[in-house]
């Protein structure tokens, strides 16, 4: 263990010099003949910038959309609640429209192929399941929506819960460089939420993501990623093990980790992360493109949005038919329906929602746009995946009977 930590900790130093061209960029035409040497560096970085996902002017009008309808209904809840940047929305039809869009939804496809799973493991890589998140515009000069370096996904948990701690255990074995990030047979079976929590998410999220709808650059409101996956994961899920030194040291401690909140990451509590060297901006997006993140990814947000226009994204992840995500889309699908907010969020399950509000979104938009394929990722139609392994065949047929049958 010791041996192991040095490594990853002497890699990572390593590793920070060059920032230019460190998150992949790609075009969404090229996905379909992607090289294998591009696709393994996305995989190696665990981010990735898609260009053009859905049309500049369609994902501006989805702005504008969703500003109209945030004016025709003033109850509309968000946060900071005196100058809202994040807003408590789930079901407008801009967000609808978004999430059942045809290309947008091959770009979660590509993103849930980038992993695998034994052949016994309940899940279906090939389908995946619409999840419903909220929608930030960020005003030039705020302050208040500043996020610092943190990875999602609970925090103890990843060592307390036994199946989340196997999926990271080639390097509690010494073995880091056989880590896997993106073996998600013991993903599907873990538990988030260990230590009750407000705010946390409940399901499998192969990638983090988000939707442009406005130009977002460096400084201006984006997110940064420490993009090494493997060996900067590696680093912190030994930590609590050493101190500041890298001296074996097995007190109780799990630094930057506490019970009910995600895991976050400083100066002092991961001093060999040097995380001022080791963040790096996203490069500049324009409206339809998309960002992606894994799982584990350490990420922050720009503390202060200098640039002269708001900084404004869907946030979309992607998310396999597994277990865990069946559970949440049974509930979630009702709440779509009434109006409700998911399950995962504020004012879940006696909140108002979106029940008063005028112009909501209804299964109606999801058909117009993305037709029974997008019904499908809503919970709406019955899956009709082809099977390739016996744990997705299983998968696949426990979530249709769960939700038709």
């Amino acid at each position: 263990m010791v041996k192991v930590e040095r490594r990853s900790c002497s890699r990572n130093r390593g590793d920070q010099e060059p920032r230019v061209g460190a998150i992949p960029q790609i075009d969404f035409a090229e996905l379909e003949k992607i090289s294998p040497e591009r696709k393994l560096n996305i995989s190696n970085r665990g981010c990735v910038v898609i260009k053009n996902v859905v049309p500049r002017d369609v994902a501006e009008g989805w702005k504008e959309e969703v500003i109209d309808y945030i004016e025709a209904n003033p109850q509309t809840r968000g946060f900071p609640a005196k100058n809202k940047v994040v807003y408590e929305l789930y079901w407008s039809k801009s967000q609808v429209k978004a999430r059942s869009h045809p290309q947008l939804r091959q770009s979660l496809a590509f993103m849930n192929s980038l992993w695998h799973a034994s052949p016994e493991t309940r899940i279906s890589l090939n389908q995946n399941i619409m999840y419903a998140d909220r929608m930030r515009i960020r005003q030039p000069g705020d302050a208040m929506f500043s996020l610092g370096p943190h990875a999602d996904g609970g925090s103890l948990e990843r060592w307390v819960d036994k199946e989340y701690s196997l999926c990271y255990a080639p390097i509690f074995e010494g073995r880091y460089e056989d880590f896997d990030p993106y073996d998600s047979t013991h993903r599907v079976n873990t538990n988030m939420e260990y230590y009750e929590s407000s705010g946390s998410c409940n399901i499998f999220r192969s990638f983090q993501g988000w939707l442009a709808v406005s130009e977002i650059a460096p400084k201006e409101g984006t997110i940064l990623f420490a993009p090494l996956i493997k060996i900067v994961t590696a680093y912190w899920m030994l930590r609590p093990f050493f101190d500041e030194n890298d001296n074996l040291n097995l007190d109780s401690s799990f630094p930057g980790a506490s019970p009910g909140k995600g895991q976050e990451f400083n100066s002092q509590t991961h001093p060999g992360l040097s995380l001022d060297d080791l963040m790096v901006p996203v490069p500049k997006v324009q409206p339809g493109d998309m960002v992606f993140w894994h799982c584990d990814m350490i990420h922050s947000v720009d503390p202060v949005h200098q640039g002269k226009l708001d900084s404004s994204v869907f946030y979309i992840p992607s998310a396999p038919l597994c277990d865990v995500n069946l559970k949440y889309a049974l509930t979630q699908r009702e709440t779509f329906l009434k109006g409700l907010t998911p399950p995962d969020f504020p004012g879940f399950p006696f909140g108002p929602g979106e029940t008063t509000h005028v112009g909501r979104a209804t299964p109606r938009d999801v058909e117009d746009i993305g037709g029974d394929e997008a019904l499908q990722e809503f919970g709406l139609s019955p899956f009709k995946v082809q099977p390739s392994t016996s744990g997705e065949a299983e998968m696949v047929d426990c979530a249709n009977k769960t939700l038709f049958y």
